[in-house]
Formats: C-alpha cells, sequence, structure tokens
C-alpha cells in the first residue's frame, strides 16, 4: 500500500477546515480552533493545540503536515541587529533581519529563494531564483524576529520591510497573501500602515497593487533617474524603463494617494555628477514623494564605491531646495552582513 503524501494544512482557508472537520464527523469548530493556532498563535506542531484532543491531534499529523521554517542560525551584530538564517521546509534558506532602534522594532523579510531581477550591486541577485516563498513561510519569519523582538527587547515587533531576498513584486500573490495573514485579526493584527513593500519596479504590478487598493506603504529601489545608467546597474531596466515606472507611479499616487519611498545608493563614478542629480529631483517631482539616500555595503565588488560625502550633501542640498523629504539612512548589522543589499553574500 503507497502512503498518502501529507497535505500542507496552512493551505487551507478557515472555511476548508471547517469543512473538512465535517467530513470527518467532527464538529466544524474545531476548523476554527486550529485555524487559531496555526495563524494567531503561531502553533509550530499539532501537539501543541491543547485544547483539541489527543486523538484528534494525532488523527491530523497522520494527514496533514506544517512545514514551518526554522531559524538554522542567528548572528547579532554590535549595533543589536540580528540576522537569520531560515530554513525551510525543503531545505533551501533564506536570510531575515531584525533592525532595532530606540522606539521600534522592524523585520526585514525575504520574498523569494535567491531573485528574480539582476540588480548589479546586491548579493542577491547573484543567486538565481530557487523559488518563490509561500505565504505562511513569509508570515513565519514575522513570527520568529516578533519572538525575537519580545526575547531580547521586550517588546513587541512595531514594523515589517519586505526588504530581504527577492523581488515581493515577482511574488504578488504570496506577498498579499501573507500580509493579509499579518493584518487580519485572526492572525497578528499588525495595521497595514506599518508594513513596506519594496520593489525594484515593475509598473505592471504596481498598477496592479493600485487597483487592489492596498493600504501598505510602498518603496521603490531607485539609484538613479537616467535609463542608460539605470540599465547599467540595474539590466532588467531596459525591459521596464523609468517614464514606464513614473506612470506606474502616478497611477498609484492618483489611486491611493499615498506618497512614494525612493531608496537611493550614491556610488562614485557611476550616478555621482550633476546630471544625476538633476534627474532624482525631476522625477521626484512628478509624484509626491520622499527620497532615503542610503550608505552603500559592499559585496567585494570593485566596481560599487561609495561616494565621497560632499557628493551626498549636493544631492541632500538640490533635494531640499525642491522641498523634497529627504533622509540619509546609515545602515545596520554591517559586521554580520546583514546590512541593505549584504544579504546571501557569504551563508
Amino acid at each position: 500500500m503507497v502512503a498518502t503524501e501529507k497535505k500542507d494544512i496552512r493551505a487551507l482557508t478557515r472555511d476548508q477546515l471547517r469543512d473538512y472537520f465535517s467530513e470527518q464527523g467532527e464538529k466544524a469548530f474545531r476548523g476554527n480552533q486550529v485555524y487559531e493556532w496555526l495563524w494567531n498563535k503561531g502553533a509550530h506542531s499539532f501537539d501543541a493545540m491543547t485544547n483539541i484532543s489527543k486523538e484528534t491531534r494525532a488523527f491530523l499529523d497522520a494527514h496533514f503536515v506544517i512545514n514551518h521554517i526554522k531559524v538554522d542560525q542567528m548572528q547579532r551584530s554590535n549595533d543589536g541587529t540580528i540576522k537569520n538564517a531560515v530554513k525551510l521546509h525543503d531545505n533551501l534558506v533564506v536570510e531575515s533581519v531584525l533592525i532595532p532602534t530606540s522606539k521600534r522594532t522592524t523585520a526585514c523579510v525575504s520574498s523569494q529563494v535567491g531573485c528574480s531581477l539582476n540588480c548589479q550591486f546586491c548579493a542577491t541577485a547573484r543567486l538565481k531564483r530557487m523559488r518563490n516563498l509561500n505565504p505562511d513561510e513569509i508570515f513565519d519569519q514575522v513570527v520568529a524576529i516578533d519572538r525575537q523582538s519580545r526575547l531580547y527587547y521586550d517588546r513587541p515587533l512595531s514594523n515589517i520591510v519586505f526588504m530581504g531576498m527577492g523581488e515581493p513584486l515577482m511574488n504578488y500573490k504570496n506577498v498579499i497573501a501573507a500580509i493579509d495573514k499579518i493584518t487580519s485579526p485572526d492572525g497578528l493584527g499588525m495595521s497595514p500602515k506599518r508594513i513596506m513593500v519594496s520593489t525594484s519596479g515593475v509598473p505592471k504590478i504596481i498598477r496592479k497593487m493600485a487597483d487592489d487598493q492596498v493600504k501598505f506603504k510602498l518603496a521603490v529601489s531607485l539609484h538613479a533617474a537616467l535609463d542608460e545608467v539605470r540599465t547599467d546597474i540595474m539590466p532588467f531596466n531596459e525591459q521596464m524603463p523609468l517614464e514606464e515606472l513614473k506612470d506606474s507611479l502616478k497611477y498609484w499616487y492618483a489611486k491611493t494617494g499615498q506618497e512614494i519611498s525612493y531608496e537611493y545608493v550614491i556610488w562614485k563614478d557611476i550616478n555621482d555628477r550633476q546630471k544625476d542629480i538633476n534627474a532624482l529631483v525631476d522625477f521626484c517631482l512628478a509624484i509626491p514623494s520622499k527620497v532615503n539616500l542610503i550608505e552603500y555595503n559592499p559585496i567585494d565588488d570593485g566596481k560599487f564605491q561609495q561616494a565621497p560625502p560632499e557628493v551626498i550633501e549636493k544631492y541632500v542640498a538640490a533635494l531640499e531646495r525642491e522641498g523634497i523629504t529627504v533622509t540619509v539612512r546609515r545602515s545596520r548589522g554591517k559586521d554580520i552582513d546583514a546590512a541593505c543589499g549584504q544579504l546571501a553574500n557569504k551563508h
């Protein structure tokens, strides 16, 4: 007799769980209890479901599996940042990061194993995309970081950024499903206003997000506002040029009323000229936006070198002259390769 492969129970909706229990001659509310254990309490085993009988737990264990993640390795930075190497049920690994400040704790989560895009300055892009993460695998990263925040910083997780491994908009369906679970009262109950999805810029999906009236915030990893420069460092830009990106962002703002955050690294001899500065200012003036100028974190590539402070000051002055909010952001967790662009560098 061939053994039946166990199903992933977290692939079932609440209604499907209720129906399943009814079909087994059990009361439908058992489905509610199991759903609560899976999504509200983050249970990783059926044995943890203590308000369900041992017989029912054994039955569930015989027919289903909870494909939870495992924090395989944890590193702590001198600045308090924590990087997790997260092992998935098929033994692939992604990384997630806890970023603490005096007022909040942010989870930086991954959405793909590897990445679908080819940004030249990013360590993750050097890995081929092996697969998309499932909604529960994204959800589990948040749960794990929330537990670490409570353990090490005595406070719950306050914010989430999709800035880890992968391009979130290339896994849109699963990212949205994960955010629905994270923000649902039946899940973690976090406000969508505390979630930011960062994309390198996929115009078609940005338009879809606007049509879907999502409530989370949007960030765009821009890094250049001239097509020839952006295509050189982010080759996919050739298929999705800046004008197309700008049009989709205008559409986003018209539909949602939400300003956009631009992530922008300034490199020596790449985007440090006056015309690069002028192009960014013009791009920002097209849609209400703010700019985060990010410190570059090397990935052992001589092509990309941090621009000197005086160039950063020129960018700041030019943006502020036009009334554009600009922040210079220092990276956290550099000593453990947990900073922006470094994930998967050495694991």
